[in-house]
């Protein structure tokens, strides 16, 4: 009699990694997802792409009544109007960006399930979607601080820094939150309420001098604080307190939410890279 004949072990086929084997295949799906998604987002609709500028001026509409006729803020505070909006607009940017990336992975099932597609390039899109329509309104913005009065300032060159601070914390956020909903739809839900607390919890509606005590060290520990203090100073008035003046005297301030901000950054790419091969299981 022979031998009986060993079994085959079994082994774990894995999907495609977060790249999905090749960075230039993976940079041409990423740009030609986010356009397509730009072009099909206003897809019917009256306005068009005219809503990119119409949305964040209406917003900033609501909130300068509120604060300049009711609180009477906005004639303490040098160019008010001027900084509410662009913070409106940078807070818009970050906040939409998660909020719709956070689910995207799980909505864009079909492509999932595609064994050669690059898993991150859905939850990548979708920042690179909302960049887009930033930086249009971006132009909107600054024709009106210009208007306004705003005066330009050499200071203005350092806005790619905020930029470029803000999209790779967003980055992060969004590969974090897809990653973690594909196992805890709660996620969804929980971040809505947490972004709105980031939104009140930072120098966005009113300027960080006005605000005392704990509560002010509350403020400063928002890892967005630190972006919203030096846009004020770099962009709108020079005279404001930037992050660093704020901090001056308890430098903990702002150590604390700089490591906050660099620990979801190497979180959120590692977290999102181990699920990646196993997405498909999940969903």
């Amino acid at each position: 009699m022979t031998a009986p004949a060993q079994r085959a072990e079994l082994q774990e086929i894995r999907g495609p990694s977060a790249l999905g084997g090749g960075v230039r295949r993976f940079f041409d799906l990423l740009w030609l997802s986010a356009v397509t998604e730009f072009k099909l987002g206003y897809h019917g609709t009256a306005l068009g792409f005219v809503w990119s500028f119409v949305r964040p001026l209406l917003i900033f509409g609501i909130l300068l009544v509120v604060f300049t006729q009711v609180f009477r803020l906005g004639s303490e505070v040098e160019n008010y109007p001027a900084m509410l909006l662009l913070n409106i607009l940078l807070f818009e940017f970050f906040a939409q960006a998660t909020q719709q990336a956070s689910t995207s992975v799980v909505v864009n099932e079909s492509m999932v399930r595609k064994m050669q597609f690059p898993r991150l390039v859905i939850p990548l899109s979708v920042v690179l979607t909302n960049a887009m329509h930033t930086g249009l309104s971006l132009i909107v913005v600054f024709v009106f601080l210009i208007a306004y009065g705003v005066d330009p300032v050499w200071t203005w060159l350092l806005l790619p820094v905020i930029l470029t601070a803000l999209g790779v914390l967003t980055t992060a956020c969004a590969m974090l939150l897809s990653a973690i909903y594909v196992r805890v739809r709660d996620i969804g839900i929980l971040w809505a309420v947490l972004s709105t607390m980031l939104f009140y919890a930072a120098p966005i509606l009113y300027p960080i001098e006005i605000v005392h005590g704990v509560f002010r060290d509350l403020i400063l520990l928002n890892p967005l604080t630190p972006l919203f203090l030096q846009t004020r100073e770099w962009i709108i008035d020079p005279n404001a307190e930037g992050a660093i003046e704020a901090t001056s005297a308890h430098p903990w301030l702002l150590i604390i939410p700089l490591l906050i901000a660099a620990s979801v950054c190497v979180a959120g790419p590692l977290i999102f890279n181990r699920m990646a091969p196993r997405v498909a299981e999940e969903l």
